[in-house]
């Protein structure tokens, strides 16, 4: 067997049966030929610069005559692997990768050279790729987090780093890895052959510090110099246990408190500083001795867990000036691994000391409860109130009513002694109690006073209901038609009642009769039968009440007793009268058609009206009513220079026209536009007019402000010195003019309407300006 090599053998059964050869070198019972292979590897990352060499090809065929020829196919034949079809070598023509395929599979078979006839039956073969130490080891999951207990033993694991090497495990030692530690000692070791991290020194707290940054290197090739490594980081967090007892920062706190702050206010805190987290550090409070233990409390602010102190009682400076109170501050949650460490609570002091006030007066008792009788004289006593100062100064007290507790100021107080008298007539009834407030002043100290006001029977009674009494016509004799009860006002007094008896008017009626019950009720009986409600309807029995007072107060009530008609079975139907009484008048239909009727005249009148006040105003304007084509004219004739009075030229003359500016008069201009350089009008020696209207044509053109129609425009300049003189014909004389105006003829068809107008003659003045612009 050859290393790299493949022969083809032709003698050789793969059936392993028994072969004879002949003296002639020939194979006797040959079953079938085969071939026969030494293993064949390829070293990956090969650089060099020939192919390399895998193996070679031989049929025992083979005669050396090049008659055979063979042919190579499989995973990578013809672009990986090559063969010389002569010779049978097998060559490699590209670096490989063992990570990227280990192995090639392929079929090798001898055929003759001019027919392609197979000679052989193909057969397969591996090639497989050897490997080199080309690829480092790699920790897939890190960087790592973990978390450890602080003050954990030495050996206690923290977590298992692993790494990979994708080299052939099984070949070599390639991808055999060994563990070191590079960054965390001494505190951390890994056990080299597992990865395992623990930790390497004992007491490690968490308090001196939390975090530890490790980092771990793999190696292959057994960790022996030329292996290749990889490292990663491992981030290891001590976590918390409650190894620090709670300490107050000082032995002794003072604290002061003013006499006047009342129960349930702050006095003071304190707390005990723990480092422990959580749970592990909180801290619980309690008072456990001391003199203030009765007067003050303590709890804990949730969110600071701070030991507050508050006010249990009120404090006097006058009787006790000083409290000590001792606090304990422990831990609720211990871990009994570190009971030994402890005690894991600690006490500390509080002195209290009681700041004087200036206290208000207090009165002696806390409420005031006083009588008086109604109706009783203004200035009538009420009652007193006292009140004291406690501090050591002992003031006097000054007192008053505030207005606010007796708004209608039925009573008034002695600002000395505290009496409190009447200051008009109380009514009971109206109001029975007072509620008012007695201010004492040193500092403003409140008492309430309530004054109750006696009664006094000054109120008669009176029915309980006024209802009306509703009886049937059929009524019988005898028969108990209403029950009447009375109330007063005025407090009843014991064993007073009231009494009812018949007014002296009707003692002696035929219809009615009543009868006391003697408690406080009496019941009004029928004395007759035949009652109609035709004949009479309603029926007034004047009735006197007594409620037997001191003094006694009577009164006289009038009950109404209607008469009903009723079924059988004295069932009330009606008892109203109208159904008896013929109709007067109009229905109620015939009653809201006059209405009707009038309503709608009422409205034909209103709108008559109000069309004969409404204003017409024309539906088309027409065209010689638009103010931007009026001509105005002007009839009159004129009297020549010396008539001053039949016209006045300055009606005509724009004064806005004086500084060449023409604004529209339809709209107000938002800009004002000054005229262009180069445009003004002309020198007032200047005999051009045709010049002149040219320059007034071009402010007008250029100016903005200017209306976009044709409108009046003035010209209130006359050229001096002008051979042809003045056209105005308010110049003029009432005679016959000697100048002659043809010669306007020549001046363009801008002054023929002038020509015309002046060419001429004509003895009345007509005044008549157009749009010459």
């Amino acid at each position: 067997m050859y290393i790299g090599v493949f022969v083809f053998v032709g003698h050789l059964s793969l059936h392993r049966h028994k072969q004879k050869v002949g003296k002639e070198g020939q194979v006797l019972h040959r079953s079938k030929r085969g071939w026969v292979w030494n293993q064949f590897f390829v070293i990956e990352e090969y650089t060099g610069p020939d192919p390399v060499l895998v193996g070679r090809l031989h049929s025992d065929v083979d005669s050396g005559d090049g008659n055979i020829k063979y042919i190579l196919s499989g995973e990578g034949a013809g672009t990986i692997f090559v063969i010389d079809d002569k010779t049978g070598n097998i060559h490699a023509t590209k670096t490989l990768d063992r990570e990227e395929q280990a192995q090639y599979t392929l079929t090798a078979q001898a055929v003759a050279r001019d027919t392609n006839k197979p000679l052989e039956p193909p057969s397969e073969f591996i090639v497989k790729v050897q490997d080199i130490n080309d690829n480092p080891p790699e920790f897939p999951h890190g960087p790592y987090y973990a978390r450890v207990p602080e003050m954990s033993n030495v050996g206690t694991s923290v977590l298992q780093v692993t790494a990979t090497d994708a080299d052939d495990p099984t070949y070599g030692n390639s991808a055999r890895l060994v563990y070191s530690i590079l960054q965390g000692q001494p505190y951390f070791s890994v056990e080299p052959q597992t990865g395992i991290i623990r930790t390497a020194l004992p007491n490690m707290d968490r308090e001196a510090r939390q975090e530890y940054d490790v980092v771990i290197q793999a190696k292959d090739m057994g960790g022996h110099m030329g292996g290749l490594s990889g490292t990663t980081e491992v981030k290891i967090t001590l976590t918390d246990v409650n190894d620090n007892p709670p300490k107050f920062p000082q032995s002794v706190y003072s604290m002061s408190v003013s006499e006047d702050k009342v129960a349930g206010e702050e006095v003071g805190r304190l707390k005990a500083k723990d480092p422990d987290l959580g749970d592990n550090g909180l801290v619980n409070y309690r008072l456990i001795d001391g003199d203030g233990i009765n007067m003050f409390e303590l709890t804990t602010d949730s969110e600071t867990r701070e030991a507050v102190i508050k006010l249990k009682k009120m404090v006097d400076f006058e009787t006790k000036r000083s409290y000590t109170l001792k606090v304990e501050g422990s831990n609720p949650h211990i871990d009994p691994q570190f009971l030994a460490w402890g005690p894991y609570k600690d006490e500390a002091t509080i002195k209290i000391s009681v700041e004087d006030a200036d206290e208000p007066p207090v009165f002696i008792a806390s409420s005031y409860t006083f009588e008086v009788e109604e109706n009783a004289p203004p200035g009538t006593p009420v009652g007193r109130v006292h009140a004291k100062d406690t501090d050591v100064a002992n003031n006097p007290v000054r007192y008053m009513i505030p207005r606010y507790t007796d708004v209608e100021q039925f009573f008034s107080i002695n600002a000395e002694d505290g009496m409190i008298t009447t200051t008009k007539p109380l009514d009971r009834e109206t109001q029975p109690w007072h509620n008012i407030s007695v201010s004492a002043t040193e500092i403003d100290t409140k008492v309430r006073v309530n004054i109750k006001v006696k009664d006094v029977n000054d109120n008669p009674p009176e029915f309980a209901t006024n209802n009306e009494v509703l009886m049937c016509e059929t009524v019988a004799p005898g028969k108990v038609i209403e029950t009447l009860s009375a109330v007063d006002k005025d407090e009843m007094a014991y064993r007073q009642h009231f009494t009812f008896n018949l007014a002296p008017e009707v003692a002696h009626n035929h219809n009615f009769s009543l009868k006391d019950n003697r408690d406080s009720t009496a019941s009004i009986y029928v004395l007759r039968k035949g009652f109609s409600r035709l004949t009479q309807d309603v029926y007034y029995l004047p009735i006197e009440i007594n409620d037997n007072g001191i003094p006694a107060m009577s009164s006289t009530n009038t009950l109404t007793i209607r008469v009903c008609s009723c079924d059988s079975k004295d069932t009330i139907l009606s008892c109203n009268v109208e159904p008896y009484v013929l109709p007067a008048g109009l229905s109620t239909g015939a009653l809201i058609a006059i209405l009707a009727c009038i309503v709608i005249l009422l409205a034909i009148v209103v709108l008559f009206v109000a069309l004969r006040r409404q204003k017409k105003e024309p539906l088309i304007v027409f065209e010689e009513e638009d103010i931007r084509e009026n001509i105005i004219t002007y009839d009159d004739e004129g009297g020549g220079e010396e008539d001053t009075e039949a016209f006045d030229i300055a009606t005509l003359q724009n004064p806005d026209g004086a500084n060449g500016f023409l604004p529209r008069k339809d709209i107000k201009p938002e800009l004002q536009y000054p005229i262009r350089p180069g445009i003004g009008r002309p020198a007032a020696n200047s005999v051009d007019v045709d010049d002149f209207i040219k320059t007034r044509i071009a402010e007008a053109d250029s100016d903005p402000t200017a209306p976009p129609y044709d409108s009046i425009q003035i010209y209130g300049y006359e050229g001096r010195g002008s051979l042809a003189g003045s056209l105005s014909s308010l110049e003029s004389v009432t005679t016959e003019s000697d100048l002659d105006y043809d010669y306007l003829q020549s001046w363009g068809p801008r002054f023929k309407k002038l020509a015309d107008l002046y060419g001429t003659k004509d003895y009345s003045t007509r005044i008549q300006f157009s749009n010459c612009g």
